[in-house]
């Protein structure tokens, strides 16, 4: 090893040409590549062999700091340890300690805006974030996310796995998956103590044994044209919606989500671009000569088909149950209505399930029979809608009427 430290001077670090080599003492040496580059090195020699470690750029790692590490390592190995061993070790000490200044919702939070590109709409995010919020960071976080056990987890969720079986559900799995982001990234390490197969499920019951799954309330199909009546003489955009939301059979959010651009007033057709679709597929709807009507009665007072107050967004979700609990009809959901036309066709009609099944928006059969399933059923579609439009404006017996009439 060379006698003295510190030889080079500040203008030979920047002005030397190269290509070379040259010592700054102490086994430092700056490196100079044919391409200009310039890099820190640091030699010494192991059991009779020539040993080189880089310690970087000269860009990245300033003369001062290179001298610095190298005094580190000249002092191991004066101590009898490798140097090599030493620099790891030191590596590994430091990226312990960033990964302790990454508290759980720090890395829930990065999570959330690396794989928001990747999810269907903002609201996908959204979701994602409230729950974390409301459920878990009271708990973990400020807690380092290296430092996160099976014990922390349970505090979330022991309070509402019986509860809230759904929602409790869907936090561990979020549990989960930020943990997992945080191992990828070094943050962590060994088991994810919020995983369910070999480890929560020793010790919470399953989703499936805590309560039934409530499904959302629904109304009996026969009493759908009475309620379509009541809302056709009541006055504002809520009970439009209801209607609509009705005779189409979509889910609530796709209605009042609905754009006047997605319709074609021309043909009766609705299409719901994929991005506001639970399947994440485009989905056409033919629309019925009720709901035809609820929409030429609408103003077109935004590109939104049922505003919101302020026209910049659409009408909410609790105007739809508002209005059902004006009509002492609390007890169900809008959502419900689905239920009650899925309930009709099947009874009162003779249409395939498989159309049935499409006029919901649900996936038909198997992926193999998907695959070779190439149409949406439109038109089989339009005639079940027209005849679900018939049954809501209380013609009795729409559905077998329709069937009979297409034979």
């Amino acid at each position: 090893m060379s006698r003295g430290t510190n030889r080079l001077k500040p203008l030979q670090v920047d002005r030397f040409k190269g290509p070379g080599k040259i010592s700054d003492g102490g086994g430092l040496y700056l490196i100079i590549g044919r391409n200009g580059s310039r890099s820190w090195v640091f030699r010494y020699t192991r059991k009779g062999k020539a040993v080189e470690l880089g310690l970087g750029a000269v860009d990245s790692v300033p003369v001062k700091q290179a001298r610095a590490v190298a005094a580190d390592l000249r002092s191991a190995l004066a101590s009898g340890e490798d140097a090599r061993a030493y620099r790891d070790r030191q590596r590994r000490q430091a990226a312990l300690k960033e990964a302790r200044s990454v508290t759980f919702e720090k890395a829930a939070e990065q999570y959330i805006e690396a794989n928001r590109a990747g999810w269907r709409n903002a609201k996908h995010a959204a979701q994602w974030t409230a729950t974390l919020k409301h459920y878990a960071y009271p708990t973990l976080g400020n807690s380092p996310v290296a430092d996160v056990t099976v014990g922390d987890v349970l505090k979330v969720l022991s309070p509402i796995w019986s509860t809230k079986p759904e929602t409790a559900s869907r936090l561990r799995g979020r549990i989960e998956a930020v943990l997992d982001y945080g191992k990828v990234h070094g943050w962590r390490e060994g088991e994810n103590p919020a995983r369910w197969k070999g480890g929560l499920e020793m010790t919470l019951p399953a989703r499936g044994k805590v309560r039934r799954v409530e499904h959302h309330a629904a109304m009996p199909y026969a009493e759908v044209p009475a309620l379509l009546k009541t809302l056709a003489a009541a006055e504002g955009m809520a009970p439009l919606a209801l209607r609509f939301v009705v005779l189409t059979a979509a889910r609530t959010g796709e209605a009042i989500g609905a754009r006047w651009s997605e319709l074609d007033m021309t043909t009766g057709q609705w299409t719901i671009p994929a991005d506001r679709m639970k399947a994440g597929r485009e989905h056409r709807v033919p629309l019925s000569v009720q709901a035809l009507d609820v929409l030429k009665a609408l103003p077109r007072v935004s590109d939104w088909v049922f505003p919101g107050r302020k026209s910049r967004s659409g009408l909410s979700n609790m105007a739809l149950l508002q209005t059902l609990r004006r009509m002492d009809k609390g007890d169900v959901t809008a959502h419900g209505f689905r239920s009650s036309f899925r309930d009709w066709a099947a009874e009162q009609t003779a249409f395939p399930r498989e159309v049935i099944e499409s006029a919901l928006a649900h996936s038909v059969g198997s992926k193999v029979e998907a695959a070779y399933l190439r149409t949406d059923l439109l038109e089989k579609r339009r005639a079940l809608m027209a005849a679900w439009g018939q049954h809501c404006a209380g013609l009795s017996n729409a559905g077998k009427l329709v069937e009979l009439r297409r034979a």
